[in-house]
């Protein structure tokens, strides 16, 4: 099938399907993990298409005595439809990924995690900016490495990607529609907080990824950052957590195929015992390029 998106069009594309990337949770409180979404122009409408991406993260918190260390890889499947809704562009996303969790020279966990199903709308304000909206949901399944709670998710976009540049805020509200569950998979409640250790704790959150990267031909480059905190205490003595990351970002475009890979570091960290670093790449390939029918609104 002849491709009808441009160099300029390829990249937006990629905004759009990594918005949603769902992750484990890096024995966080946040079900989306801290930092899944920076890189991207993730307010700015994709050009109507099918797309199929993977994302894979590795790091270790330094927890002590032993660091905590976590490998996810995610892979998922975007469709940005030919649609509109008050002139939004209209996106689906399902995606599903898998998890290792280990403290070093003792014990570890390999199993998937919570799937993730979306629905994105995604406006063009003109000059080169754009804002998206985000709709989706985590689904409760009962393995060592997920949150044991289904939960809601929303994420408001603003990005501003002219002339090269790729400045985005990204904001994720997750709401958990079971705080305190007799199952600790996923995220078991520290053990100052409560007299049953064996509980799950699974608080609201809100994380914050932020990019402001420049395309230089066919590289980028540029800081990337986050930042995470608990919103909610699932029951009176959990301590609430928050952390801020910095990191830097570097992308190449093999024509269709979009590679990006950055490193980030804790600048700051409360209650989570240590600070994360971590190894984040990511790739996109676009299979159909999808034309948009005569008549609807661009």
């Amino acid at each position: 099938m002849k491709r009808r998106v441009n160099g300029k069009l390829r990249s937006l594309a990629v905004a759009t399907v990594l918005l949603l990337y769902p992750t484990a949770s890096s024995l966080a409180a946040s079900v989306t993990e801290p930092g899944e979404t920076v890189g991207l122009p993730n307010g700015t409408p994709a050009p109507p298409g099918l797309y199929l991406a993977n994302e894979a993260n590795y790091g270790c918190r330094s927890t002590s005595p032993q660091k905590t260390c976590v490998l996810v890889d995610v892979a998922f499947l975007a469709w940005s439809t030919p649609w509109t809704i008050f002139d939004g562009r209209l996106v689906f996303v399902a995606a599903g990924d898998a998890a290792n969790v280990s403290i070093l020279n003792t014990t570890s966990a390999a199993a998937l995690a919570n799937p993730f199903v979306a629905g994105i709308l995604a406006w063009d304000l003109g000059h080169d900016w754009g804002f998206s909206y985000m709709l989706g949901g985590y689904f409760d399944v009962d393995t060592p490495t997920a949150f044991s709670s289904a939960s809601l998710n929303q994420r408001f976009a603003l990005s501003y990607s002219g002339n090269g540049w790729d400045l985005t805020a990204n904001v994720i509200w997750g709401i958990n529609f079971d705080q305190l569950t007799s199952n600790p998979q996923g995220f078991a409640c520290p053990p100052a907080s409560t007299a049953f250790p064996t509980n799950g704790c699974n608080p609201n959150f809100i994380n914050l990824d932020l990019t402001a990267t420049k395309k230089f031909g066919k590289w980028e480059l540029g800081p990337v950052a986050f930042y995470s905190s608990d919103l909610s205490k699932p029951e009176p003595g959990y301590p609430k957590q928050s952390q801020f990351g910095l990191g830097g970002l570097i992308g190449y475009w093999f024509g269709p195929v979009v590679l990006q890979a950055y490193v980030t570091t804790n600048l700051y960290e409360n209650n989570y015992g240590g600070r994360d670093t971590r190894l984040w790449t990511r790739v996109v390939v676009p299979i159909i390029d999808q034309p948009q029918p005569a008549g609807l609104p661009r």
